[in-house]
């Protein structure tokens, strides 16, 4: 089927024509960038091409094959662009009409002399046409017409272009005298039509006016800040427009007195006259390779009208499951159910201001589970309302958004200044999330991830026996071993069965250090060069366990001492102090309890001496049915 192309649209578009809706053909395509995928395209008209961006919302019109070299296609909305003195066409909506066919035409590139030579053309050749119909009507014959045209639209030799500018020049040339309504006038003012909006996926620095429309889904607090230039303040707020495109707001000192209490969660604006920078992805999580600063020239108006078009926010949900492989400090997404909340509880950070921390877990259908600790006012808002529902029978659902991904003693994910919370939200992930576990998931066996457990979780997991612990030299190699024993636990240390630990936070991480009591009877940490009032007791549990090849000895710290004795450590002190035999007991009643050990081996050095330590990071109180289950598989396994 024969093509046409929209005649010039290349030179139409780089005059500043966005409406014609044109079809251009893609004549070639190149992924280009490292950190965010892009695509450039050669569009062509056949005969000129011209280079253009595809904005990232169109990426999947170039990965599906629906766009692809040779491709016809029709340019819904563009625009054009001066990137590094090139223009570019950055090329916003588009439609396919022709998915495959041959290059049309003998397409060059398009240049600036281009559009001048377009401009020159026209009226000379008009002139021409005129003199080749007038001498055809004077009765010249065919062959003379033509030669009468070829001669018409030659361009003019360089002598004859002197001869006739020598021919039409005056005797004496008049000095230059502006028109009279230009004269003493001033500087002329700069266009201040209101700049077109466009998505925020086509923003880049290179522009020169822009506009964008977009809904605020998280504002950031005041924050204030000394450095070598002197004090300062900044808040930052993330913007979400129609098109899924997003993009963070920064505003410094002045800016921040402007626009600080204008910005408001949930409504939308239009700002312009920002300028852009590289996003700064220690701190900036959105998708989105620059970041907007708002100026003294800048404007944010908020629109009196709610656009039903911009969603409230946008969410990227990781299953818990995935976390398990996502490097430490990473920014996520993830939705699950509340099953615990445990109280809140003062923690002195490093600078000596104190703060609350709240634990709580989250389940999903992955068959895992993960702690998520909320951090200052978290805790007293959501967290205090979520204590609510569980403390009624009630399991919410709760959405993160921009959760930080910690490492420590296993994977869990914490609340920073970014960081939103969204109770039983109305979005279709909660409502399939919801009913899963009204209908069975709340009593699906899951394992938590919030532990150092083994890499892989039990897809990969080692069972071992006590005695194949030392038999087969586990945990001398460079890297530790993982194994799994299940055994009962003989005989606990309670001499030394916790320590006194430093409460204070190291970032994000409690310091755990080791105090001792000062000359004023406060507690002080060596680490931290701090005194406080209280301590926090963590486990130093030495444990004794026993299956049917031998006996070893394991160490289980604050959270798996927990899981083995059933109290915290704070409550296990308290209860030797005020009460010795009762503690006996209840450490007594512990023992011949049968678990599961997950356990990390790795050969350490005390002084000159080698030793493998065993550790126990996970253990789990047998279920007989999954036990038996597995027997089985071995059994069948064996029997084949």
């Amino acid at each position: 089927m024969p093509v046409n192309l929209t005649p010039n649209a290349i030179a139409a578009i780089n005059g500043g024509d966005v409406n014609s809706k044109p079809l251009v053909q893609v004549v070639d395509i190149k992924r280009i960038g490292s950190t965010q995928e892009r695509y450039r395209l050669l569009l062509s008209d056949s005969a000129s091409s011209q280079h253009a961006m595809l904005a990232t919302q169109l990426n999947d019109l170039v990965k599906s094959g629906r766009v692809r070299k040779g491709a016809v296609v029709q340019l819904i909305d563009y625009i054009c662009s001066t990137v590094q003195n090139r223009k570019i066409i950055v090329v916003l909506n588009m439609e396919t009409i022709i998915p495959d066919s041959e290059i049309i035409g003998n397409p060059n590139m398009y240049t600036e002399s281009d559009a001048v030579a377009q401009k020159v053309l026209p009226s000379i050749n008009s002139g021409n046409v005129q003199s080749f119909h007038n001498n055809n009507i004077n009765g010249r014959n065919p062959v003379q017409n033509v030669q009468s045209f070829q001669t018409a639209v030659q361009p003019p030799s360089r002598a004859n272009t002197m001869q006739n500018m020598q021919n039409f020049r005056p005797a004496v040339q008049p000095p230059y005298q502006p028109p009279p309504n230009y004269r003493n006038r001033g500087p002329i003012m700069k266009n201040e039509a209101p700049a077109r909006i466009i998505p925020i996926a086509a923003l880049n620095p290179y522009q020169g006016r822009w506009a964008i429309k977009a809904r605020v889904t998280a504002k950031g607090d005041l924050r204030r800040y000394n450095n070598a230039r002197g004090d300062g303040k900044v808040f930052s707020f993330d913007l979400l427009d129609s098109d899924g495109g997003e993009v963070r707001v920064t505003c410094f000192n002045a800016v921040v007195d402007r626009f600080y209490e204008i910005i408001e969660t949930g409504k939308v604006y239009l700002i312009s006259k920002g300028s852009l920078k590289p996003a700064q992805k220690n701190f900036n999580h959105l998708k989105n390779e620059w970041e907007i600063f708002l100026e003294a020239t800048s404007t944010v108006d908020v629109c009196p009208e709610e656009d039903a078009s911009i969603p409230q926010q946008q969410f990227s949900f990781r299953p818990i499951s995935d976390i398990e492989i996502v490097e430490s400090n990473s920014i996520i997404d993830v939705i699950g159910v509340v099953i615990s909340v445990n109280p809140s509880v003062p923690i002195l950070r490093k600078n000596g201001m104190e703060t609350q921390r709240r634990i709580l877990n989250l389940k999903d259908g992955s068959g895992r589970t993960v702690e998520l600790t909320l951090w200052g006012e978290f805790c007293n808002r959501e967290g205090q309302k979520l204590q609510e529902m569980i403390d009624s029978g009630f399991f919410p659902v709760l959405a993160v958004k921009a959760g930080k991904v910690s490492d420590f003693s296993g994977k869990s994910i914490g609340t920073v200044s970014s960081t939103q919370l969204f109770i039983n939200p109305d979005i279709p992930e909660a409502c399939s999330l919801r009913s899963w576990f009204d209908f069975g998931g709340k009593d699906a066996a899951s394992l938590s991830i919030s532990r150092e457990t083994m890499p892989g979780g039990s897809k990969n997991e080692i069972r071992k026996t006590v005695s194949q612990i030392k038999d087969e030299g586990l945990g001398r190699s460079d890297k530790p071993d993982w194994v799994t024993v299940k055994a009962t636990v003989s005989f606990i240390k309670t001499d030394t069965f916790c320590y006194t630990a430093c409460p204070l936070m190291i970032g994000d991480r409690q310091c755990n250090k080791k105090v001792v009591r000062s000359g004023n009877a406060r507690w002080l940490c060596d680490r931290c060069n701090q005194e406080f009032e209280e301590c926090e007791y963590r486990y130093l549990l030495q444990v004794q366990i026993q299956d049917h090849t031998g006996l070893t000895w394991v160490t289980a710290f604050q959270e798996t001492g927990e899981e083995i004795l059933g109290f915290s450590a704070k409550e296990m002190f308290m209860l030797k102090e005020q009460d010795d035999e009762r503690f006996a007991e209840n450490v007594r009643s512990k023992l011949f309890y049968q678990f599961l050990f997950r356990l990390k081996i790795k050969e350490e050095t005390y002084g000159d001496e080698q030793r493998v330590k065993i550790t126990v990071v996970k253990a789990d109180k047998v279920n007989y049915s999954l036990e038996s289950q597995h027997m089985l598989d071995l059994i069948s396994k064996v029997s084949r």
